[in-house]
């Protein structure tokens, strides 16, 4: 099952996602019994029907499971004419990983190794800023506009508080998945005659990340059942048609259960927090190749979407 946030007509409203079309759920509600809750909000929060602690789950999950079974031809709504909306719109915290892939594994045992050795390295983005609707643009900043890269990542919706998890359960917190475009100033130096200080680079590359508008998400959230396996997922980015990344979730050094297990040993993780779990090889700064205005990404991954974004300069 896959649920989206969409306007229409300056309406917000939750729908199902079916990649070409929406179906409002309140126009499906209309068209099918179900045995749950009569009184169900149909303009909840996305989290609201989400496993696993979602209150209205059991009945939109019901609601989804007959659809097949009558004509929605009626109520579908092209996704051209509404506007896809961020699934989770002011996360009361937005998680992300970097260096979470490995370029060239071999074996088994050098992922095992980092992992041993190692820890995940988060951060945070604003979310309230960052966040940025699926097909609205992506803006490059007039201060410094030279070096805007992509980076294609899963995304994790938590559904349920937690807090010290383990690793083996880690997956019965999770809500769903979406997907997440990290866009990323690789070359934002605040003060260019400024003098150096041992941490400078570290917090050019962290203020790098929190530009307006750098953090497209969506198109939709498709619940946890659905992906069995998160690290079986190919992922896919390209910028104006030519496919830039290429990669699978197999390859992260650090899965979806162990970051979970990570975050939550000393930072309580809330329904709705997304944590955004790296990107693999084929950024733009490798080979120096960064976003222009007019450009136009498509981030795609397995069982989710895609996620559109056009680019264009900021004034």
């Amino acid at each position: 099952m896959r649920l989206c946030r969409f306007t229409q007509n300056e309406t917000v409203s939750n729908g199902f996602y079916f990649d070409s079309c929406v179906i409002p759920l309140r126009d499906a509600a209309q068209l099918v019994q179900t045995d749950g809750d009569d009184t169900m909000p149909v303009d909840a929060d996305l989290i609201d029907y989400l496993p696993p602690a979602g209150k209205h789950g059991h009945v939109v999950k019901q609601l989804h499971d007959q659809l097949d079974q009558i004509d929605t031809s009626s109520i579908q709504i092209p996704v051209g004419d509404i506007q896809l909306l961020v699934p989770v719109p002011e996360p009361k915290k937005l998680f992300l990983l970097a260096g979470n892939y490995a370029k060239h594994i071999e074996e088994g045992g050098d992922i095992a190794a980092e992992r041993r050795d190692t820890f995940p390295y988060v951060f945070m983005k604003p979310p309230t800023t960052t966040l940025t609707n699926p097909g609205q643009t992506i803006r490059i900043p007039d201060i410094s506009p030279n070096a805007i890269d992509w980076e294609l990542e899963l995304a994790v919706v938590i559904g349920r508080e937690t807090k010290g998890v383990s690793e083996q359960e880690a997956l019965d917190s999770v809500a769903g998945y979406t997907i997440i475009n990290d866009i990323s100033n690789r070359r934002f130096r605040p003060n260019p005659d400024r003098n150096e200080r041992p941490r400078d680079k570290f917090f050019d590359w962290l203020h790098g990340k929190w530009f307006d508008s750098f953090c497209p998400c969506g198109p939709c959230i498709t619940t946890a059942d659905v992906v069995p396996d998160p690290q079986a997922l190919d992922m896919k980015l390209s910028v104006n048609g030519e496919i830039r990344q290429q990669s699978s979730t197999s390859q992260q050094i650090f899965p979806v259960a162990a970051v979970i297990e990570f975050i939550s040993s000393f930072v309580t993780l809330e329904p709705g927090d997304i944590i955004s779990t790296g990107t693999p090889a084929g950024v733009g700064n490798t080979t120096g190749t960064y976003l222009k205005p007019g450009n136009e990404m498509i981030a795609a991954i397995d069982s989710i979407g895609e996620l559109h974004s056009p680019v264009i300069s900021e004034k």
